[in-house]
């Protein structure tokens, strides 16, 4: 039986993904890699494999990868962790086990990357196949993400990489959303925020982790509408600066991508196109 290897299985995205993989694929076909196996109950009871261990060594991976075929890396260190472990596992963890997934004879590998890691200044939305070249503003999470995407495509096409770039993920209880006000402070009203909900990015990984033609491409993964800085204000019930009308945005581009080939290739279209879209369904 094919056998999905999952990273990350219970952080934000991956805990959201492995229940929606667990009815896709068949739960029996799951394995999960968790650094807390407590953590992950709720996955067990749903009759996927766990392996406990973290990414970041060599032997865990290894255990990990036995009898695995496919792999989605959903691992991320992201905000609020020393930028030094963002690379460790961003981009040094997700590149071995990139390189011992093609010893191990995996021919699928799922990169869940971000739309941040393009360069700046397009004047448009970015596209798949722009430079990745994250300015410092960025941080440590987009430089490491992008980083690893250049490494693993210096790999075996044999791996099957494909490489799945999200906006700002919310949804499902999700506290990005209202985190991101605190950051919005400083923001023009009018500045943009690129959402994607959690349903559609498992939607997208799991395009992409089971469309053969798939392998060897790269895909932007975004809702239809993002949100500005006044209405995550508003959305959140938290008065806006008073000078933020004034402001101006640099880059008004920024993290904006393109679904374009997406849409084209695999058939996803966003299932809540919008925040509002996904607070009138109750999936906030």
């Amino acid at each position: 039986m094919a056998r999905i290897l999952v990273t990350g299985a219970t952080g934000q995205v991956g805990r959201r993904f492995v229940p929606r993989l667990a009815r896709w694929a068949g739960a029996d076909a799951v394995r999960v890699l968790v650094r807390d196996a407590a953590r992950a109950e709720a996955l067990a009871r749903l009759g996927v494999e766990l392996v406990e261990g973290d990414l970041r060594d060599a032997d865990v991976r290894a255990r990990a990868l036995v009898g695995a075929d496919s792999v989605v890396n959903v691992a991320a260190a992201f905000r609020g962790v020393p930028d030094a472990e963002a690379f460790q596992v961003n981009r040094d963890a997700a590149v071995e086990l990139a390189r011992q997934a093609l010893t191990a004879g995996v021919t699928r590998f799922v990169q869940t990357s971000t739309n941040l890691v393009y360069a700046g200044g397009l004047g448009r939305p970015a596209q798949e196949d722009d430079e990745l070249a994250p300015g410092p503003q960025l941080g440590a999470y987009a430089a490491s993400k992008a980083q690893a995407e250049l490494a693993m495509r210096e790999l075996d096409p044999a791996l099957g990489l494909t490489v799945v770039r999200p906006a700002f993920v919310y949804g499902e209880g999700d506290s990005h959303l209202r985190d991101a006000v605190q950051r919005a402070a400083t923001w023009p009203a009018h500045k943009r925020l690129p959402v994607v909900h959690h349903a559609d990015v498992s939607l997208a990984l799991w395009r992409a982790l089971s469309t053969p033609h798939a392998a060897g491409r790269a895909y932007n993964v975004m809702g239809d509408a993002p949100i500005s800085a006044f209405e995550l204000h508003q959305r959140h019930g938290v008065p806006q600066p008073a000078d933020a009308v004034g402001r101006v945005d640099g880059d008004p581009w920024q993290g904006v991508v393109s679904t374009a080939r997406i849409r084209a290739e695999l058939g996803w279209r966003p299932l809540f196109p919008s925040v509002w879209t996904a607070r009138d369904a109750g999936a906030l």
